[in-house]
């Protein structure tokens, strides 16, 4: 393939035949893949974590080479990760600049047909098209085209996606987006969202511009209950919600395709100037295992870890992250109740 075909590979809905989540002598199977950065300390606390609450999972660690010329290590993971059914990872950066090197944390999502992302506020974040379909071309030197790509199926997924979570937990919710200056692509996100909502009136039913959302987030942040919005939108969102309530390091966040599932922190940072300084709030990742616990219907030892991580405050304090993790794994020691 060409240069210009491979930037144009880009699948969006895609068909997938269903492969049993792996389970071996009632214990899962899952790909963990580290990533950058702090991924590989905070994916080894993790691991400690679960050795000691008894959690019934096996790792296949799996690391992406940033540097790599080629998508091989790549497409091991993915099978891996089709293998498993589930995943958890670090940000995985994608250094090389070679036209045949796709990012890597892009690839995944849409590989696998993650579209929908959550974090805990709650926001649902379409999650494999929008400016993200990696649909770009230089049409002549010097000017540089990309496409926003917004079908109106995966808008319907997750419309239908975010009507489950407000009939369980909530009954406002919001879409965001920008038509004025996006009068089609959004257009067809916020329509087909406002002809689901009409199914639904016992929900309260909003819509906003996303510059104001992002400003009422920052001023107002106790009015939003579910957030609903594009791919790019949902990026950016995610990052202000957690800034808000104390970093990158405390919220989780959870890919959900029809087959499979992928847990990472809530935002997508790499952490390389803390890396190696014991500094990283481990937190986020905790908490994506837990979430990863969850659904894989480990309920007993996802509320071992959970208890045990709610019983400290992890802001403002000195205590190294090898501190926090050791105070987690004294409190499951100590609980009354062991699965």
């Amino acid at each position: 393939m060409s240069a210009f075909e491979i930037q144009h590979k880009t699948p969006l809905t895609k068909k997938i035949n269903p492969i049993p989540i792996a389970l071996y002598g009632g214990r899962n199977a899952v790909t963990m893949l580290p990533g950058g950065g702090i991924g590989p300390e905070l994916m080894g606390y993790v691991r400690e974590v679960f050795k000691y609450s008894g959690a019934p999972v096996d790792f296949e660690l799996i690391d992406i080479d940033p540097k790599g010329d080629d998508n091989t290590d790549l497409d091991y993971a993915i099978m891996s990760i089709k293998r498993n059914g589930v995943a958890i990872k670090g940000n995985i950066e994608t250094k090389s600049e070679s036209a045949g090197v796709i990012s890597r944390n892009v690839a995944i999502r849409n590989e696998l047909d993650l579209y929908t992302k959550d974090i805990d506020i709650v926001i649902i974040r379409q999650n494999t098209e929008g400016e993200y379909a990696m649909l770009e071309h230089e049409s002549v030197d010097g000017v540089v085209e990309s496409m926003k790509v917004v079908t109106e199926s995966n808008s319907d997924r997750v419309g239908k996606v975010r009507i489950r979570v407000c009939e369980k937990n909530w009954q406002k919710e919001d879409y965001y987006h920008s038509q004025s200056k996006y009068y089609l692509s959004d257009g067809l996100f916020l329509d087909t969202s406002k002809k689901i909502a009409k199914e639904y009136p016992e929900i309260q039913h909003n819509d906003m511009i996303i510059d104001n959302c992002c400003m009422q987030l920052v001023s107002n942040p106790h009015q939003f209950d579910v957030m609903i919005m594009t791919n790019l939108y949902g990026s950016i969102v995610s990052n202000v919600v957690c800034g808000l309530i104390g970093g990158a390091g405390l919220l989780s966040g959870k890919n959900y395709g029809d087959h499979y599932a992928v847990f990472e922190p809530g935002t997508r940072n790499t952490g390389t100037a803390i890396a190696g300084k014991n500094v990283a709030n481990p937190i986020a990742m905790l908490s994506a295992s837990v979430d990863m616990l969850e659904h894989l219907g480990h309920a007993q030892h996802a509320n071992l870890i959970k208890r045990a991580i709610v019983k400290k405050p992890y802001l403002g304090g000195t205590a190294k992250s090898t501190d926090v993790v050791q105070r987690i794994i004294d409190h499951i020691l100590q609980a009354d109740i062991r699965p």
